[in-house]
């Protein structure tokens, strides 16, 4: 037993006296260390990615619908403009109420929630109701930014029921922010919003106010590919 001791402390302090051992062992160990923090470090910077995805759909979204205006047809919107009656005093709780904040006592944050929940679902009924809910119960709330206005607006223009509310909406944000990113984008569908109230005159000077000072804008590339047919259509 004693030599076996002997033999097996022996041997334990040939290896951990041994240089290039105990440096195996640290560069195993450093080496294990960083495998840790590049895990960590992937692990933070997925979830920022996945953050990030969520945030650009949401985007995407909101850009699919700004440039739906791509697919109008002029004669369409044309035809059914003289077949409609100018849009009368807005009504915030309109017939189909899909809100019903009577029932439900909506707070702010859940009336915000769900309009763009659905108006991520291309519910734009439900949306635009929720949305001008809002915007009327809630008239002072922060929020109510020139984002909130133009996204607003177009989900009440794409319901295909409340034009009033999307000219009440897009004129806000035209007078309210001069400066801001969707103030040409909000004249547009202004400009689109008279043409379906049938306000013919109103919307030709909408594309003049183009003509004349965003030739070098992607709206103007839009309204000029049809401006000989609006000159005929619609100037008086």
């Amino acid at each position: 037993m004693k030599i076996y001791n002997l033999l097996t402390f022996g041997l334990i302090a040939s290896v951990f006296s041994s240089c290039s051992y105990f440096d195996r062992f640290e560069n195993k160990a450093a080496q294990i260390n960083r495998y840790e923090n590049v895990s960590l470090s992937l692990i933070h910077e997925n979830r920022l990615l996945n953050a990030r995805i969520d945030r650009l759909k949401y985007q995407i979204s909101k850009l699919e619908s700004k440039n739906s205006f791509l697919s109008i047809k002029l004669d369409k919107v044309s035809s059914n403009s003289r077949s409609r009656k100018i849009a009368s005093v807005p009504v915030l709780v309109p017939k189909n109420d899909m809100v019903k904040d009577d029932v439900y006592n909506w707070s702010s944050s859940d009336l915000l929630k769900i309009a763009r929940v659905e108006f991520d679902k291309k519910n734009y009924e439900k949306s635009s109701q929720h949305f001008y809910s809002f915007y009327s119960k809630y008239s002072n709330d922060e929020r109510i930014n020139d984002e909130f206005l133009f996204e607003a607006g177009i989900a009440a223009f794409e319901s295909k029921v409340h034009y009033d509310w999307s000219n009440t909406l897009f004129s806000n944000l035209i007078t309210t922010y001069p400066n801001s990113k969707y103030f040409r984008g909000a004249k547009l569908w202004r400009g689109l919003t008279y043409l379906k109230e049938g306000k013919n005159s109103e919307f030709f000077k909408t594309v003049e106010e183009f003509r004349k000072k965003y030739r070098n804008t992607d709206e103007w590339n839009i309204l000029s590919r049809n401006y000989e047919k609006m000159v005929q259509r619609y100037k008086q």
